[in-house]
């Protein structure tokens, strides 16, 4: 078990999906300077800064014969080496610069309904798939981050 990883991938859009890489970014209390989310009902603001998810839950997925790929489902941050399945609401990382705090599990919706095989997008529900889900982060400490940056779990 690691309570330590780092960036593989940062990602930014003009909205939609998928994401795009980038090398680093500058991150506000409203996310990565540059993305955009269509719609603001659902997605951004301060409570959903950055949106996570896992290289190696993406991996798991191609095995499954998804068509999943870093950036794909929208998330801001595709960690590596980290145990994302065990965070939960109220944790808080340390994400180079950053200091992050998880708020909420990213409902998925049909607009990455692209990545799945037979558009199942539910498979990343945490309704169904607990543990598997993007998580959604409130940044409390604002700074740049790059790709390799050293994402740990911070003691309460």
């Amino acid at each position: 078990m690691s309570n330590e990883g780092h960036i593989f991938q940062i990602n930014i859009s003009q909205g939609g999906v998928p994401k795009n890489p980038i090398r680093s970014g500058e991150v506000t209390e409203l996310g990565v300077v540059g993305d955009v989310q269509r719609d603001k009902r659902y997605h951004g603001g301060p409570t959903r800064a950055l949106c996570l998810y896992p290289l190696e839950l993406i991996l798991e997925l191609q095995r499954e014969g998804h068509p999943i790929f870093p950036g794909s489902v929208g998330e801001n941050i595709t960690t590596a080496g980290l145990d994302f399945e065990d965070l939960k609401v109220g944790d808080r990382l340390q994400i180079g610069a950053l200091v992050v705090e998880v708020t909420d599990y990213a409902p998925p919706c049909a607009t990455i309904k692209g990545s799945f095989k037979d558009g199942r997008y539910s498979r990343i529900s945490v309704k169904t798939h607990p543990g598997e889900s993007r998580l959604y982060v409130q940044v409390l400490h604002t700074g740049t981050i790059t790709i390799g940056d050293r994402i740990a779990v911070l003691d309460d």
